[in-house]
């Protein structure tokens, strides 16, 4: 592939809060690629280059920026001030000392964020909130995330750093499943009290919606019981309920305004989940009751082919969301047109 043979990344070193990746597919994506080695030199490709980063080609210099809000932010002040404080410093030392921000101001790098409060740190430097692209999980155009030039990252919460192994292998196509939708969750945001008000205690077998689930109840399989899995944007956006339901190959019924889908540039998303506004919710059976069963078969079909790219190996295997996420940052580093 192009992008394997001329895309090279190079992790700016050092310790701190800026580089210990919390998320699974952060930290997964700072640990690999190039990275400044002990003697010295700098890993390009198979070859390791005395020269310097600058000799690889198509060189994107990767800015990392984690674990800031467990230093820095002070529940529940909502003052992001000391994050962006934290980013101007950290740019301003990286640019300092190593030529190769200024050479673009930032253009030719990029930073990864899942937390909720990545994209307003990011607004710490200009011209990285301008210039550099942005793979944040909270992509929401309406705050400022521009398709063009970031990439959505998909949320993915691994507790062990594993897939539940209830996932693994969900129950083939002819297996019936006996619920019609599920859904269960904390009450915040704006959409998720709109979605309990109308279908929560309410009785019907078709519509299961749960608050917080009770303990006598399993997630999963509830999950892999039901045909559609409702998924509701929270505080944000995102939410890591998309990708477990595309492990579960239970049909995703996103529910969200504003929200930029990860790999929207390569992966239909009409081919293997359900959009649904907000305004339709009091509809949501009649909605999800109207999809034809031959319908339904081509998005449970769709799952399945895209599932491989939403799962997160150790090492990294082709086609994985690691290797996704570096190509939405290969086609967005195409678009720069830097040479």
């Amino acid at each position: 592939m192009e992008m394997e043979r001329r895309f090279k990344v190079y992790v700016y070193s050092g310790r701190g809060a800026a580089h210990r990746p919390r998320r699974a597919v952060q930290g997964h994506l700072h640990r690999r690629g190039p990275v400044h080695t002990r003697d010295g030199a700098w890993v390009c490709g198979s070859q390791v280059r005395d020269e310097g980063p600058e000799a690889c080609p198509r060189l994107l210099h990767a800015v990392q920026l984690t674990r800031m809000v467990t230093y820095l932010y002070k529940p529940p002040t909502y003052d992001v001030t000391p994050l962006r404080r934290f980013v101007a410093d950290y740019v301003q030392a990286v640019s300092a000392k190593y030529p190769f921000w200024n050479r673009t101001r930032g253009a030719d790098h990029f930073m990864v964020a899942c937390h909720d409060w990545g994209p307003h740190a990011s607004l710490g430097d200009a011209h990285l909130y301008k210039n550099s692209i942005r793979a944040l999980c909270n992509a929401n155009a309406s705050e400022g995330f521009n398709p063009q030039k970031d990439v959505s990252l998909p949320e993915i919460y691994l507790l062990d750093g594993n897939i539940s192994p209830k996932l693994l292998s969900p129950p083939p196509p002819h297996v019936p499943r006996p619920l019609l939708s599920f859904f269960a969750g904390g009450l915040h945001g704006p959409i998720r009290p709109i979605l309990l008000h109308h279908w929560k205690d309410k009785g019907d077998p078709d519509v299961r919606v749960y608050g917080y689930l009770p303990k006598h109840l399993d997630y999963y399989t509830l999950m892999l019981q039901s045909k559609f899995c409702l998924c509701p944007s929270g505080h944000e956006v995102a939410s890591p309920r998309i990708v477990e339901a595309i492990y579960a190959e239970c049909v995703p019924v996103i529910i969200s305004e504003h929200y930029v889908l990860p790999f929207s540039d390569v992966l239909n998303w009409d081919a293997f989940s359900v959009k649904v506004e907000v305004s339709e919710i009091p509809r949501l059976k009649e909605i999800l009751k109207a999809v034809p069963e031959d319908e339904y078969r081509r998005l449970r079909q769709g799952l399945k082919a895209v599932r491989r790219h939403f799962v997160l190996n150790q090492p990294a295997k082709r086609f994985d969301v690691f290797h996704m996420v570096l190509h939405s940052i290969w086609l967005r580093r195409l678009n720069l047109n830097l040479g």
